[in-house]
């Protein structure tokens, strides 16, 4: 298949190399990251789109993605998929759909899971929002860079899935490493805690898969001084579009809310720009009850 890709960051690099590994011919444009080998360099995003049977866009926002948009749009063949894998606001997901449709091509808003680990190994998880018909075009390149592809429904409904997960993500860490501080000033030991919780009703996640304490349970962050595997800054970009969201839909989603809240503390006034999001737990460690 001939394929472009426009952003070759840290996610979109490794995904477009397990394409060109599998065969597939890649014309990528990005306006600083170097393309991955066997990436054909193009000038222009529009001249990456020109000719290819479907567009993968991985960008760093709504704003950037209506703009590229408009860009590769009308250098799309009619047919052309534009499936964008980034995670943005519903609204810019269901534009960007609006403006393809209006010129004969299709979109996918397909965000992942699974972070640069995942893009590497081509384990990455794809919420798909879109026609039936797109999914069934673009499934073989999902196949390719992940493990699962879901089909959640219309243009917007993999933004929307993408979110309410990490919504619950991002409630769930910060439960979790209030309950290991509170382990703590109780006395009971982090290991003791992990094997009562990870095999009892506070299952989850957060605690059996990405332990928040180190040396506690399968190797997480925490056990590489909480350098980023999924930084607090993106914890907190998901958060506040689930919060935008849950505004324009009239949600009661108080907790996630207190979610953003927290983050942006952290991330704002705090040290938290740069470690994982599970660097939380040494957050709560060193504060009493206020």
């Amino acid at each position: 298949m001939k394929i472009g890709f426009v952003g070759l960051g840290n996610m979109g690099a490794p995904m477009a190399a397990n394409l060109v590994a599998a065969g597939h011919s890649v014309t990528g444009f990005d306006l600083t990251a170097p393309m991955p080998e066997g990436v054909t360099r193009a000038a222009s995003a529009a001249a990456a789109a020109t000719g290819a049977e479907v567009v993968i866009t991985m960008l760093p926002n709504g704003a950037i993605l209506r703009s590229v948009a408009a860009e590769i749009i009308p250098a799309m063949a009619p047919g052309a998929v534009l499936c964008d894998c980034s995670t943005v606001d519903v609204a810019s997901a269901r534009a960007v759909a609006d403006l393809a449709t209006a010129a004969g091509a299709e979109t996918l808003d397909a965000p992942v899971s699974g972070g640069v680990g995942g893009a590497t190994a081509g384990t990455l998880t794809f919420m798909v929002g879109g026609t039936g018909a797109a999914f069934a075009t673009v499934k073989p390149l999902f196949d390719i860079m992940g493990q699962k592809a879901v089909h959640c429904g219309e243009a917007g409904a993999g933004q929307a899935a993408k979110i309410c997960n990490n919504m619950i993500l991002g409630v769930t860490m910060i439960a979790t490493c209030e309950a290991f501080a509170l382990a703590d000033k109780l006395g009971l030991s982090r290991e003791k805690m992990f094997d009562v919780v990870s095999t009892s009703s506070g299952y989850s996640w957060t605690m059996n898969a990405y332990c928040p304490a180190p040396g506690v349970g399968p190797k997480s962050p925490a056990d590489n001084d909480y350098k980023p595997g999924f930084a607090a800054e993106l914890m907190l970009k998901d958060l506040r579009l689930s919060q935008q969201a849950a505004e324009s839909v009239d949600a009661d989603t108080p907790m996630g809310q207190m979610a953003a809240a927290l983050y942006t503390s952290f991330v704002e006034q705090e040290d938290g720009k740069g470690m994982d999001f599970s660097a939380m737990l040494p957050r709560f460690e060193k504060r009493g009850r206020s």
